[in-house]
């Protein structure tokens, strides 16, 4: 996909958000979130994200049932994850009904990103 394309995508899917993907994205849009800036449906190489925090490199993947056996996904997961990022995922059903849970394993991921950046080791 090109550019453009891409681009023209990402906005297409930030219009039509899932329940979970917005339920979440209140928690995390605004720096809500330890003060960390997330981006949403959001390029990163070939891909488009659900969620991006650029500055510590994570990224976090809301998944329903149509990725049960999707063996993209994890092709996925290693390219991302090859180009510095973290990869959270999580199941749409878990972002809705155990959100709390979802945040702190978010908040973990952030802060485990920061403490590593400010010692100078890698994640």
């Amino acid at each position: 996909m090109r550019e453009p394309q891409k681009t023209q995508f990402a906005r297409h899917l930030r219009r039509t958000m899932t329940h979970a993907e917005a339920s979440l994205w209140h928690h995390l849009r605004n720096r809500a979130l330890m003060g960390c800036k997330f981006r949403r449906q959001h390029p990163i190489g070939p891909y488009i994200v659900d969620f991006a925090c650029i500055e510590r490199k994570l990224v976090i993947e809301l998944d329903g049932s149509q990725h049960l056996h999707d063996r993209s996904d994890a092709a996925r997961t290693r390219w991302i994850e090859t180009n510095g990022y973290r990869v959270l995922r999580f199941w749409n059903n878990d972002a809705l009904i155990q959100q709390q849970v979802v945040l702190a394993v978010i908040f973990e991921a952030l802060d485990d990103t920061f403490q590593n950046t400010a010692t100078g080791h890698s994640p």
